[in-house]
């Protein structure tokens, strides 16, 4: 390299010379050329997006202390024992301070709302609802509510959770269109928007599902239902007969088991027919969870039958439901399957049904030895779980 450096720099390569040089050493001058004005240009941007950068968050800190010292005369003001004495926000003076030409823009609305936003989520009561009052006054929900009509994915997904936080109301029909949107996020926010804003059927969406609900999905969608006060729940039974989609109903499964809903038994029972045995598994899950005794029978009907995952929810069901009436079928299959894990369920079901089982399972450890009695002696443990 410094050998092509000082062959640079001669005089039989000025640039009076530059023409008689070789292609190799052309290259390489333009090579170097093209790599000074790339990363010229590449410190040029990087300076430019930081300056632009800084600029932006000087005008937000500006724009966020106008919104601050509004909110804390007009919204947040206290008397001296601590009683909120701000009264209604006056329209005109909204207009005068906030609806200027200041928060025309597009850029200066957005942070009008995220501070708003901000304020929504940190604040209740009163003041909270006069959040919402301003956030209105100012048209700032049909500013929002365009969002979910971009092309952008980003900005659709903004205007759903900005819709959501301040509970604008928007159109049902628009709402049920993005659940079913191709984009897994935008999904997964119209759902929670759905569930939030509807005011009739705030699951309807189940109707039209036709993406596969993940178990990430259930989670999210778990926790918005859970943390939403009041919320309409309907009897999730409806889906678990009608629905198509495989994620739906197990999701149905685990929200009945959440609310109890003992009239959906009769409903998971006809479940057990299904051909999937990954949704059977779980519907005898739920129906142990849901201490069915009216189901009993059928599992034990249908016990021999089955994979090995639906034989193992069957032995948790008849331990969870603990009815007493199976308790030969619970010791055969201790004392007589090849399986380990098998035999080990039977034996902690055995134990849950204590209450009827005391004096079989005296004679079992009487009698047995070896690993079946240290597998009884384990399941004796209370705190030993499925």
């Amino acid at each position: 390299m410094p050998h092509l450096f000082s062959l640079l720099m001669s005089s039989r390569f000025l640039p009076g010379n530059f023409g008689s040089a070789s292609p190799i050493i052309k290259f390489a001058v333009a090579a170097i050329a093209f790599s000074a004005i790339a990363i010229f240009l590449a410190y040029f941007a990087m300076l430019r997006m930081r300056y632009r950068t800084y600029r932006l968050s000087k005008k937000n800190a500006r724009l966020n202390d106008i919104i601050d010292a509004h909110l804390l005369e007009h919204v947040f003001t206290m008397d001296e024992e601590g009683e909120d004495v701000s009264g209604a926000i006056a329209p005109d003076h909204v207009h005068a301070v906030l609806y200027n030409r200041l928060f025309q823009k597009r850029s200066s609305k957005q942070v009008l709302v995220d501070r708003l936003i901000f304020y929504k989520k940190n604040i209740s009561g009163r003041m909270g609802d006069q959040i919402t009052e301003l956030f209105l006054l100012l048209d700032l929900d049909k500013f929002c509510v365009r969002k979910l009509e971009a092309r952008s994915v980003e900005k659709v997904i903004q205007g759903l959770n900005e819709v959501t936080e301040m509970q604008v109301p928007v159109s049902d029909t628009l709402l049920l269109l993005l659940t079913n949107s191709r984009n897994r996020d935008v999904r997964a926010a119209a759902r929670r928007a759905y569930i939030k804003l509807s005011n009739n059927e705030p699951f309807k969406f189940f109707d039209i599902a036709t993406e596969h609900l993940l178990v990430w999905d259930q989670v999210e969608l778990f926790s918005v239902i859970s943390s939403t006060p009041g919320l309409a729940i309907p009897n999730f039974a409806r889906w678990i007969i009608y629905s198509p989609n495989k994620g739906v109903v197990s999701f149905c499964l685990r929200l009945i088991v959440h609310f109890n809903q003992l009239a959906a038994i009769q409903s998971v029972i006809k479940l057990l027919n299904t051909r999937d045995h990954e949704l059977r598994s779980e519907a005898i899950n739920a129906l142990g969870k849901l201490k069915a005794e009216q189901a009993e029978d059928k599992l034990i009907r249908i016990y021999e039958s089955q994979p090995r995952s639906c034989q193992v929810e069957i032995l948790k069901a008849l331990g969870r439901i603990s009815s007493g009436r199976h308790l030969d079928f619970l010791k055969h299959e201790f004392m007589h399957s090849s399986s380990f894990d098998i035999r080990k369920l039977a034996a902690k079901s055995l134990i849950d049904n204590e209450w009827k089982a005391e004096e079989m399972i005296k004679d079992l450890l009487n009698g047995v030895n070896g690993e079946s009695q240290l597998i009884l002696k384990h399941c004796m443990n209370p705190l030993i779980k499925f």
